[in-house]
């Protein structure tokens, strides 16, 4: 269940989830305004090597995020072509735990990507990883179907056994935080930082 995720923060969905479902900073939106949700088509790399990345976009579902480990920052996974094909044929963006090229064409196209950066030289189409597999990206370990979320904020995964769970969770917080004035909120803040300091001795 990936529908609806589209409009839910990631920073929403990290306070849910805690740490363990959040992939590390270093993996971020290569272009401003960058958005992304959808159900998780893994990939494995080699490192240096895109080729299973290039055979992804063949077989992924409409509305998929491609998700890839490779380990690696020195070779492209993909480019503004690869991108491009992806697009059309209906995905919705990529989560790399490597590096892309034609950043320009990419973010021109408006195809969400999320990666370690860019460099201008492209792996190689030789060696095979795996599709459809269990794949560790920026610590976190992402399943076939997992929910995955991306924003100007990072990248969350959501355990696709949890997905309603936590879709419902998502759609009450925010619609509690929609109703709350700031001076509501700073209120509430205030009393509860204040509490916190006491409980740990500092009365100043």
């Amino acid at each position: 269940m990936a529908d609806g995720f589209e409009g839910v923060p990631s920073t929403t969905l990290a306070d849910l989830l805690g740490r363990s479902g959040v992939v590390d900073g270093g993996v971020r939106a290569l272009w401003e305004g960058a958005r992304v949700a959808g159900p998780a088509y893994t990939v494995r790399c080699v490192p240096g090597d895109n080729l299973m990345l290039h055979a992804a976009i063949y077989r992924a579902e409409p509305g998929s995020v491609i998700v890839v480990a490779s380990g690696d920052e020195e070779y492209a996974l993909a480019g503004g072509n690869v991108c491009a094909v992806a697009r059309r044929r209906g995905v919705a963006g990529f989560v790399l735990d490597g590096v892309i090229r034609d950043i320009g064409e990419v973010r021109e196209a408006g195809f969400p990507v999320f990666g370690r950066g860019v460099v201008p030289i492209p792996g190689t189409k030789e060696r095979l990883g795996a599709l459809g597999e269990p794949v560790r990206v920026g610590s976190v370990t992402v399943h076939p179907r997992d929910v995955v979320v991306g924003d100007e904020d990072g990248v969350v995964v959501v355990p696709a056994g949890r997905a309603e769970e936590v879709f419902a969770a998502a759609r009450a917080r925010l619609a509690e935080e929609e109703g709350e004035s700031l001076d509501a909120w700073e209120a509430s803040h205030r009393e509860r930082i204040e509490r916190a300091l006491a409980e740990r001795g500092f009365l100043e």
